[in-house]
């Protein structure tokens, strides 16, 4: 799967710009895949996200609210889904946690926290419109194709 999306290598800084300094780890990956079934039954549909704006979209560790982690800086939707690109920071230990995992290849899921505005049918529930609250850096995600498909950083 992951030779089926090109993400532009330049939208990533290399390791001698900013941010790397500070220990930060950048990604960039899919919380979203459209038109599939995700482990509790919804479907996502294109459209859903409507214009994004990735101010103010917290990073968490595993959904924690209180564990943020990073930031947002661009999740904008494509033909395959909700595309993200974020930045964990390692000034708090969950940080430093997700980030080794993250830069060592040890976590690779992508998921998302969201508000229903419209959504119709059940089994599976297809959400029409949604207002995303958090994006998570997750071991198991709620859709198994929602994936960090590139990662600048390492592991200390």
């Amino acid at each position: 799967m992951r030779g089926e999306v090109v993400l532009s290598a330049s939208r990533l800084r290399s390791k001698r710009t900013e941010g790397w300094e500070t220990g930060e780890v950048r990604f960039a990956g899919y919380a979203a895949i459209f038109d599939r079934v995700d482990r509790g039954g919804d479907v996502v549909r294109a459209g859903a996200f409507g214009p994004l704006s990735a101010a103010g979209v917290p990073l968490l560790w595993q959904h924690g609210p209180g564990s943020v982690i990073g930031r947002i800086e661009k999740a904008q939707e494509d033909a395959r889904g909700l595309r993200v690109i974020g930045r964990v920071s390692r000034a708090t230990a969950a940080g430093r946690e997700a980030a080794a995992a993250l830069a060592s290849g040890a976590l690779d899921g992508l998921s998302f926290g969201y508000r229903v505005k419209a959504a119709r049918g059940a089994g599976p529930r297809e959400l029409l419109a949604l207002e995303l609250v958090e994006v998570s850096l997750v071991t198991h995600p709620m859709q198994p194709l929602a994936r960090v498909l590139k990662v600048e950083g390492d592991a200390s």
